[in-house]
């Protein structure tokens, strides 16, 4: 089932709508050399998926390396939004912790690198806890 969620950087200048065919798919947290500085949690959709609806102008952008991965910050307030993965340009990985209804702090087991571990959205209106709606998945 197909839920459209609005996402948002701390102050509020970038909004993404972001529609999760199936939850939220391949929650990871990413090993590569800026996201294991970071240390977010992510989960992936196709970039059809994802519309920057409010502040694209600011957003902020950075490369390194291969120059495939384009990382997505707020000028103002710094947050990471979102970035194309490099290992599928066609996927934006999404910080779930902007993810409206979503606390990324509950995952507690998450997979580092390209692992896949699937949860649907929690629901609207709650705190989001992963724990009081979902069994463990170990």
């Amino acid at each position: 089932m197909s839920e459209i969620r609005k996402a948002t950087c701390h102050c509020g200048a970038v909004e993404l709508e972001i529609e999760f065919t199936d939850g939220l798919q391949n929650i990871r947290r990413c090993d590569c050399s800026l996201c294991s500085r970071k240390g977010y949690v992510m989960a992936s959709v196709p970039t059809t998926n994802l519309k920057v609806t409010k502040g694209k102008e600011a957003l902020s952008l950075y490369q390194w390396g291969t120059m495939v991965a384009e990382h997505y910050f707020c000028r103002t307030c710094g947050v990471y939004t979102h970035h194309k993965r490099r290992s599928n340009p066609s996927e934006f990985g999404v910080n779930i912790a902007c993810v409206e209804g979503v606390q990324a702090l509950s995952y507690e087991h998450v997979p580092i690198g390209n692992g896949y571990f699937n949860r649907p959205l929690p629901p609207v209106g709650t705190k989001g806890d992963a724990k009081a709606h979902w069994p463990d998945s170990e």
